[in-house]
């Protein structure tokens, strides 16, 4: 995926990759990091979206392993008696349990997006390139 294919839009109303990758490394940070690990939440979400880039591939991709990291580095020090425990995480009355499916299934219905986009990015361009 070229920088220019990261930051496309099939439309006006729809997320790049980009996009969506700062998307989950914000919703990652949010709800793991800071929900289950207490560190400092500095989201900016709509920012997440308003984002046109061009911020590197390499940045992005860097950015995202980082928030994984970070969050598998809270999941490994989790006191598992807490799971249950209630929270409050952007506004919602969650559970740990909650927090973990919650971006689980929040990260597996972004990637099947971006999966999407590329196919549809790589489509349009054999349809230009075929005329």
């Amino acid at each position: 995926m070229t920088e220019e294919d990261l930051w496309w839009r099939p439309n006006l109303e729809s997320n790049s990759v980009g996009n969506l990758m700062l998307h989950l490394s914000g919703n990652v940070r949010q709800w793991i990091v800071h929900g289950l690990g207490g560190e400092e939440d500095f989201r900016d979400r709509p920012s997440e979206f308003r984002e046109q880039g061009p911020i590197p591939k390499a940045q992005l991709l860097a950015q995202l392993e980082d928030t994984l990291n970070d969050a598998a580095r809270v999941l490994d020090k989790f006191d598992l008696t807490q799971i249950l425990e209630p929270r409050k995480i952007q506004g919602f009355d969650v559970t740990g349990l909650t927090a973990v499916f919650h971006v689980v299934e929040h990260f597996s219905q972004h990637l099947g997006q971006i999966s999407y986009i590329t196919k549809m990015r790589k489509a349009v361009d054999l349809q230009y390139y075929d005329l």
